[in-house]
């Protein structure tokens, strides 16, 4: 049985397509649907290893845990990484092919299109629905010649398209309009209509606002969806990341007794979602900073992963930032400086990318604050991995994206024992530390999800406060929260008109 198709699109990047998906995923799935996420082409620095040990969007991976699924490459066959503003790492069915100017991947779509059809039939012929996600805007006119994503795909997949815009940002009815009037009559047909996500205050009041809609498009409102804080999703790229920072420091400024969680906010920063465990803990105050003279005295600073490793450690010392590290690890002596992935490189001594695989710089001096070195190779590490901190014995899960391998030196240690690589026995180490523990780095992504080892660090820094210990609350159950966005669209939604929608097909 052929799969029933909806196509989420948005008027613009960062309007909510991606939790859209994911809500429709739960609904469908909560209906009795055998249903699947799907997204053509994802740009994002936040990645996912799936179990066949290939890369995909978060958001992808996200999507497919709201319908229950593991996640697969076919959810989200290319994917594509920004090195610079005018390159990227293209990923394709989860396997980096190369990294291209904008130039040559636009050649490239036309062998990206084919890839992307057989995934999608694949999962078509083995879902009852799929729910597609769009990229940035359909109405790009000057994308629209070779698109993959958008309009074309959503034709192809026979999918009705629904039209998503964030009202939070402010002229929502305009972005709306004219995203129709820049489409073609026959991509104006597929829009079957509109959702008006992030909104605040009473929908009384939106009324004529819609009732014009409506009627300059001819197409219908089917649901206006609240602005909400209380739902707990991982968030697809660093968009998120200023405005995250911004909405909570009222919130910090009257916290007291907490530990004060300092993220560098690299410019090709990657995986952020690295810390969301970390920032929903109670005894926590994380903040994505881009100056350490901002207001705070951290008692952790963590370097996170990077897409462009060489360029953001040139960053961070050309903006002063790797100075000021420095000196409030000197000045703090219970300051615990931390390294994951990309960060993990930077606190060594040097990185050599002899290949150039990611820079045209062959050796780069590092901060030297671990004893180890870093080597690029061609072939890139993606697994998933079992492992058991050495220290404490407790075991975590996480995942490796990386083309660095990384040799210890004398005067330090490995953090983890590998237990197993993709489901298979292991027998290797993972990460660096000093002997008195204040600097430490690791390759593993996720770690700190795993709440005995969270509880345990975060307990570790408040003994050097002098603080008693926390005991580790219950974990943190993202399946619930799936539940209840669902429940929010359902409230809020006409589902009637969108099954009627995905019945009658584009």
């Amino acid at each position: 049985m052929k799969a029933k198709t909806i196509q989420i699109c948005g008027t613009g990047s960062g309007v909510g397509k991606s939790v859209v998906v994911s809500a429709l995923c739960r609904i469908l799935l909560e209906d009795g649907y055998r249903v699947c996420p799907f997204k053509a082409q994802n740009m994002a620095l936040n990645s996912y290893v799936t179990k066949e040990g290939g890369e995909i969007g978060r958001a992808q991976a996200t999507q497919a845990q709201a319908a229950r699924l593991e996640p697969t490459v076919d959810m989200n066959p290319i994917l594509i990484k920004p090195t610079s503003d005018r390159r990227a790492q293209i990923i394709v069915t989860g396997k980096p092919v190369k990294n291209m100017s904008v130039y040559e991947y636009v050649k490239y779509k036309k062998k990206a299109k084919g890839i992307i059809l057989n995934s999608f039939k694949r999962l078509a012929a083995d879902y009852e629905a799929v729910v597609i996600e769009g990229a940035g805007s359909p109405a790009e006119i000057n994308l629209k010649a070779h698109d993959i994503v958008n309009m074309q795909m959503a034709k192809h997949a026979r999918a009705p398209v629904i039209l998503v815009g964030d009202i939070d940002k402010g002229g929502v009815f305009a972005w709306l309009v004219g995203t129709m009037e820049l489409l073609t009559k026959e991509e104006r047909k597929m829009v079957k209509g509109f959702i008006i996500n992030k909104f605040r205050g009473d929908k009384r009041l939106l009324r004529p606002g819609i009732d014009f809609l409506e009627k300059k498009t001819g197409k219908k409102v089917l649901g206006v969806i609240p602005y909400f804080k209380d739902i707990k999703i991982p968030e697809e790229d660093s968009v998120p990341l200023e405005k995250r920072t911004m909405a909570k420091s009222k919130q910090r400024a009257l916290r007291k007794g907490v530990i004060e969680i300092a993220i560098i906010s690299l410019p090709h920063i990657s995986n952020f979602t690295d810390f969301d465990a970390l920032e929903n803990e109670p005894d926590v105050r994380l903040r994505y900073v881009s100056a350490l003279d901002e207001p705070g005295h951290p008692d952790v600073i963590i370097i996170p992963g990077s897409k462009s490793t060489i360029f953001d450690l040139n960053y961070l010392r050309k903006s002063g930032l790797a100075q000021k590290i420095r000196q409030a690890f000197e000045h703090n002596p219970r300051l615990e400086l931390i390294g994951l992935c990309g960060g993990y490189q930077m606190l060594g001594e040097c990185i050599y990318d002899r290949g150039r695989t990611e820079a045209g710089q062959k050796e780069t001096k590092a901060l030297g604050f671990l004893p180890v070195v870093t080597a690029f190779e061609k072939g890139k590490i993606l697994c998933r991995v079992k492992a058991k901190e050495i220290s404490s014995g407790s075991y975590v899960r996480g995942y490796e994206i990386h083309h660095g391998r990384t040799r210890l030196l004398g005067g330090c240690k490995p953090i983890f024992k590998i237990i197993e690589r993709q489901g298979k026995k292991a027998a290797d180490t993972d990460g660096a530390s000093l002997e008195n523990s204040r600097v430490w780095g690791a390759y593993l992504h996720g770690v700190f999800d795993e709440h005995n080892f969270r509880r345990s660090f975060l307990n570790r820094l408040r003994r050097k406060k002098g603080w008693a210990p926390l005991t580790i609350t219950a974990a943190f159950n993202l399946d619930k929260e799936f539940d209840k966005l669902a429940q929010l669209f359902r409230e809020n939604m006409d589902m009637a008109l969108l099954y009627k929608i995905m019945k009658d097909g584009a």
